[in-house]
């Protein structure tokens, strides 16, 4: 699949906005953290903060957690966060350190084909790279194996396109108005749940 940008600048995928605020404090001190800690190299920097929140933010369906964050900021203040939660806080963390990061999406569905609800991710675009890259932060559990790798994609659901499951190919430099509009207007995790797009 070839993915396409939805703003053809790439300084639009490095933007803070009121989702993606990596220029919070708690977003900034993570990030100059594991900046530290990895010398300063983009590769080793993009995967230290991939499996930061993929592992150290559980997915509030994993763990129980009602709250509904969507943030960056908050998702790293409470450790919390649902696929599109913790995409933005990825996204922060990377263009913290001036690593392009995109939004992106898939429709999921349950395995007869039932209940599409959409499903967030990140792009990245390391220095010196021709192409995107994208990473899935959903965070691992039986039957999901998400890894970073640039090659070749390890996301935590492939497509099933006979179930009518698709990968959208553009690249958001800011979060899905449907996306942001189901997190912002759900006051707990339940609620967020019956307000899940079924498609972009």
């Amino acid at each position: 699949m070839e993915l396409i940008q939805e703003q053809p600048d790439l300084a639009a995928y490095l933007a803070a906005d009121e989702a993606i605020d990596h220029e919070h404090p708690l977003v900034h001190e993570t990030a100059d953290a594991f900046w530290t800690v990895t010398d300063g190299d983009p590769y080793a920097y993009a995967e230290a903060v991939f499996a930061f929140v993929r592992d150290a933010v559980p997915h509030s369906a994993d763990s129980g957690d009602p709250r509904v964050s969507w943030r960056a900021s908050d998702v790293l203040a409470t450790r919390n966060g649902i696929c599109y939660a913790k995409a933005h806080a990825l996204a922060a963390l990377l263009r913290a350190q001036g690593v392009p990061a995109a939004l992106c999406y898939q429709l999921l569905a349950e395995d007869d084909g039932s209940n599409p609800v959409v499903h967030g991710l990140v792009a990245l675009r390391l220095p010196g790279a021709g192409s995107w890259s994208r990473v899935d932060p959903r965070g691992n559990k039986p039957g999901v194996d998400a890894r970073f790798s640039l090659d070749t994609e390890q996301l935590a659901f492939p497509v099933r396109p006979e179930l009518g499951e698709v990968d959208y190919p553009v690249l958001y430099a800011a979060p899905h108005p449907a996306v942001l509009k189901a997190l912002q207007g759900s006051a707990d995790r339940p609620q967020l749940w019956e307000n899940l797009p079924a498609g972009l």
